[in-house]
């Protein structure tokens, strides 16, 4: 239960967190800030309390509080993998420090700005229950430029450059009514993946679960190919 618990809330204080810095810097109201529409959208998907979400609005309202600032950390992880982190930090040697220690105490090595992230397409992913030529024909009618489309079953994902996440998102919503998606992000993705397994897989693993309990972490990306 304690557990589970913990894990809540640190999915609401990650929220809290992206929440009051989108409005802070593009306005609180959602309807003249889309990337606050949607985080908002994905927090209540992620079952954020509404009194969460009201209180990162009201913070970035009053004009005080933290000054948070993003952060990105590349680097080698266990089974020379590739991992890029996210954070939202208002102290970077602390954050720097934290995210240091988690590369550290897996054998695996940090490394400066852009030393990965030329492996990685900066992509907006759309997962969702559609038909694949429908889908890609309203795309290409709307002019989205389409990275990458595939389908498995009844699930579609497509791949569109992040530049183009707004404009790609509105155009599937209204050609396909009622459309769900299972994801809707702006992510890193790599080109290409590196299997992980045996001891190094039990270091990925131990290292995501440090990540994951720095305060600092939005997002943590990866080559890492898992078997299960």
């Amino acid at each position: 239960m304690a557990k589970t618990a913990d894990a809540k809330s640190k999915v609401y204080s990650k929220y809290g967190r992206e929440i009051y810095v989108c409005a802070k810097s593009g306005g609180v109201e959602p309807d003249g800030n889309l990337s606050l529409r949607n985080l908002i959208e994905k927090a209540k998907k992620d079952q954020v309390p509404a009194h969460v979400i009201d209180k990162a609005l009201q913070k970035a309202k009053g004009g005080g509080g933290e000054d948070f600032s993003p952060a990105r950390y590349e680097g080698f992880g266990p089974g020379n993998c590739m991992v890029i982190v996210e954070c939202l930090t208002d102290n970077p040697n602390r954050t720097f420090g934290d995210v240091r220690q988690c590369f550290v105490k897996t054998k695996s090595k940090i490394g400066t700005l852009g030393s990965v992230s030329h492996m990685f397409d900066h992509g907006a992913l759309f997962v969702f229950t559609g038909d694949e030529e429908a889908v890609l024909e309203a795309l290409m009618e709307a002019d989205v430029d389409v990275i990458d489309i595939e389908s498995e079953g009844e699930k579609v994902t497509v791949i569109t450059p992040h530049t183009d996440y707004f404009k790609a998102k509105t155009t599937l919503q209204e050609a396909f009514e009622g459309i769900d998606f299972d994801i809707d992000e702006i992510q890193f993705l790599p080109r290409d993946t590196t299997p992980v397994e045996g001891e190094d897989r039990e270091m990925f693993d131990k290292m995501m679960e440090m990540l994951n309990d720095v305060d600092d972490v939005q997002n943590v990306y990866h080559s890492a190919s898992l078997s299960d």
